[in-house]
């Protein structure tokens, strides 16, 4: 099945998941980028590499993205919501690979991984297409992102997600901060 789903793949839709990915069971969506998985007997929380998606709660994150793009507390956490709701119709109860890049967790304990669906998908790229996250590139986990950068631009061309009509400030489409590596 993976195989006819990679095959049906335009050529420019790269990567491809890695073969032997350790799997487990998302049982929990946390936000739009952060999910607990089921690991063997342990549960372990993971963060998606390579995006950030808006806030759903009240948190310090929140006050500081509100303030630094002038948009509101509540607006912030609605397009969190939409995302976090997005995560959720793709990713509750399935099962999903995860693929480790140089750190294996952030400062917070978090394990950080690329998530895999079965079907041949990224997830990490899917939510970028789909508007509902922006790219956060921190170093050294940089594997995809020129493809994550690209996917984006895409997203922000059609209009889609964060970057639709509803989601602007004064005529001006959103401008979330990207981190871009050096290399």
């Amino acid at each position: 099945m993976l195989a006819a789903a990679l095959a049906a793949r335009p050529a420019a839709a790269v990567p491809v998941p890695p073969d032997h990915l350790p799997s487990g069971r998302v049982v929990h969506v946390v936000d739009g980028d952060t999910v607990d998985v089921r690991l063997g007997a342990r549960v372990e929380r993971v963060r998606l590499i390579g995006v950030d998606a808006p806030e759903a709660h009240d948190s310090a994150k929140l006050d500081r993205d509100a303030r630094r793009s002038h948009r509101s507390k509540a607006a912030i956490e609605a397009m969190g919501r939409r995302a976090t709701e997005f995560t959720a119709r793709r990713l509750d109860e399935r099962t999903v690979g995860l693929e480790f890049d140089v750190e294996r967790r952030d400062p917070y304990g978090r394990l950080l991984a690329y998530l895999w669906l079965p079907d041949g998908t990224l997830f990490n790229a899917e939510i970028l297409r789909a508007g509902y996250a922006h790219v956060l590139t921190i170093p050294p986990n940089v594997r995809y992102a020129s493809h994550f950068h690209r996917l984006q631009q895409e997203a922000r061309a059609a209009g889609r997600g964060l970057w639709s009509a509803g989601a602007t400030r004064r005529g001006r489409r959103l401008q979330p901060r990207v981190t871009r590596c050096s290399g």
